[in-house]
């Protein structure tokens, strides 16, 4: 029976179908994340959390904020065990249904004023399991893409789940930007905020169709037909796995510290202490999501002509470099310099991100990739970027903003030392 579903998996899913299945369920995932980190700085402290201190309660709403990310690493464990045990394709649809259901729970929620201590408590849950639904759906969706991948196109296959970011992203401002123009303040933060949580349940219903017309992979289907399925694939990915855990983990650390000093940290800093106006500072993100976007595509393709290795310690190299010229750019009074510097850095951001899935793919074996990549990507998240808007605020009110840009540089160091030990492990075309 498993045999006959093998010859059946690649005709059944064609090539627009799989990177379309890839790309719209980390859109929608991608999404659900943003309008969060946009709301935790524009929104939640003032309806939330105690009035009393302004910013006290804008770093305990960056806290929520870094909750998702730990909470993504027991959603890679979960979904990455039944992705490797039982298929990518229903996993997906259940990591899909995790976090949907969690984001509209949060547009539904009474602020402090009305339920007290309570308010922040269920905004946790649902952060929580915003990071649970992802840490499952990066993984699968990586994969969808590579295990169904020519040879020499596997990171260009695999920058599809990787544009969902700043699609995502730019959908998720988009939305928050157009809502702040048509609606006075007290609107906005009464209810109008609420709107794209809400409305995310559309896209869902979106995202579950694409994915119920897909079949699974090749690679899944070769192992079925092996009788390869690891009983425990969390415990072999660190047992038996264990030096590709710990590199893959500390060579996506940057990426993800890069991409939430240059949304979240500089959205709250902009408009608070350089004095911007919410709505042009959202622009100004919106114009560098497109440079992010740009970015993803072309480090695919020199990923595939010249090794994602390669590619990797390029950008790595680039990103400490913007670290240590962070302060002379990011500076009030002129929108060009800041816009500039947004797009430089979400263009480096996009150089890293592109190949960052396919690599971390590459170098686990199929019986246990789901759980590797994904534990590998969300491990990265609590490293670089949980606590990194808490930290990079630190840092900036005591020390200046120099500080956040060395903070960058030294992070960028340590990935690019896990890169260059890495070399070995992520060999392939081009290297």
């Amino acid at each position: 029976m498993f045999g006959s579903m093998t010859q059946q998996a690649i005709p059944v899913n064609p090539v627009r179908r799989i990177l379309a299945a890839s790309l719209i369920g980390t859109t929608i995932e991608f999404f659900d994340f943003y309008i969060y980190a946009t709301a935790a700085v524009l929104v939640f402290p003032k309806l939330f959390f105690s009035a009393s201190d302004p910013a006290m309660a804008t770093l305990e709403s960056l806290a929520t904020f870094a909750l998702a990310f730990f909470a993504r690493p027991l959603g890679a464990a979960l979904f990455g065990h039944f992705g490797d045990r039982k298929g990518r394709k229903a996993t997906l649809v259940a990591a899909l249904m995790t976090m949907g259901p969690s984001t509209v729970a949060i547009g539904l929620l009474p602020g402090y004023a009305s339920i007290g201590i309570a308010a922040p408590i269920l905004l946790a849950v649902f952060r929580f399991g915003q990071g649970l639904g992802l840490g499952g759906e990066w993984g699968g969706a990586v994969l969808l893409a590579t295990e169904n991948a020519p040879p020499h196109k596997k990171a260009w296959y695999g920058m599809f789940p990787q544009l969902g970011a700043p699609i995502g992203f730019l959908l998720s401002t988009g939305s928050f930007f157009i809502l702040s123009r048509t609606m006075s303040e007290s609107d906005f933060i009464n209810y109008g905020w609420r709107i794209p949580f809400i409305a995310s349940a559309l896209l869902v219903f979106v995202g579950l169709y694409v994915r119920l017309k897909i079949t699974e992979t090749p690679d899944f289907m070769k192992i079925v037909d092996n009788k390869q399925q690891s009983k425990m694939p969390v415990k072999d990915v660190f047992t038996k796995h264990t030096k590709a855990i710990t590199l893959g983990t500390l060579a996506t650390i940057t990426t993800f510290l890069l991409f939430y000093l240059m949304t979240v940290f500089t959205l709250s800093w902009g408009t608070t202490t350089l004095n911007y106006t919410k709505s042009d500072f959202l622009i100004l993100q919106m114009i560098s999501m497109l440079f992010f976007g740009l970015g993803i595509p072309l480090s695919a393709l020199l990923a595939d002509k010249y090794g994602r290795n390669r590619m990797l310690v390029a950008a790595t190299i680039g990103i400490m470099l913007f670290g240590l010229f962070f302060a002379f750019i990011f500076i009030a009074g002129n929108t060009f310099l800041t816009g500039v510097f947004l797009s430089l850095g979400m263009f480096l951001m996009g150089l890293s991100y592109g190949p960052i899935g396919t690599a971390l793919a590459g170098i686990f074996p199929a019986p246990v990739r789901y759980t590797g990549a994904s534990l590998a990507f969300t491990l990265a998240g609590i490293l670089g970027a949980s606590l990194t808007p808490y930290l990079a605020t630190t840092l900036a009110q005591n020390y200046g903003l120099a500080y956040v840009g060395y903070y960058l540089t030294i992070a960028a160091g340590l990935t690019l030392l896990a890169l260059l030990g890495s070399r070995k492990m992520m060999r392939e075309e081009g290297d």
